[in-house]
């Protein structure tokens, strides 16, 4: 059983250096137009860690955020190969894994069920009274 810990306690760590790495390419290195203001808000690192998903969330000042997803998805996929190029020589690894974006969602889901829900608590006030 330790062994497993010290291997999840390794993948995590990869995981956050690539977040940070990732995150400081796409502040500044990265000049696509498509690319929309964003930042990296997880990597997950599959088990074996030849591959990595990796999620950017869009300010959500963005307009047209859902065009502007998509968008910045696919100029992250276009810079695919320049970011593993400078992620291996950032890290000093041998091998970098394979990287998949995609664009996170879960806060604006959070938001809207948190405006249904108070929607709900207003109404069931309202029969109560």
């Amino acid at each position: 059983m330790p062994e497993h810990r010290g291997r999840k306690h390794h993948q995590d760590r990869v995981a956050e250096t690539l977040r940070e790495e990732i995150g400081a390419m796409i502040g500044g290195e990265l000049s696509d137009p498509r690319i929309a203001s964003c930042h990296v808000s997880e990597v997950a690192l599959n088990s074996g860690g030849k591959s990595a998903r990796v999620y950017v969330e869009l300010d959500s000042a963005t307009p047209e955020i859902d065009k502007a997803e998509k968008e910045t998805v696919a100029g992250l996929e276009a810079a695919k190969g320049y970011i593993r190029y400078e992620l291996k020589e950032r890290m000093g690894v041998r091998h970098v894994p394979d990287l998949a974006f995609f664009a996170d969602r879960s806060e604006r889901f959070q938001a809207r069920i948190e405006e249904l829900m108070s929607r709900s608590r207003k109404r069931q006030k309202a029969h109560e009274e």
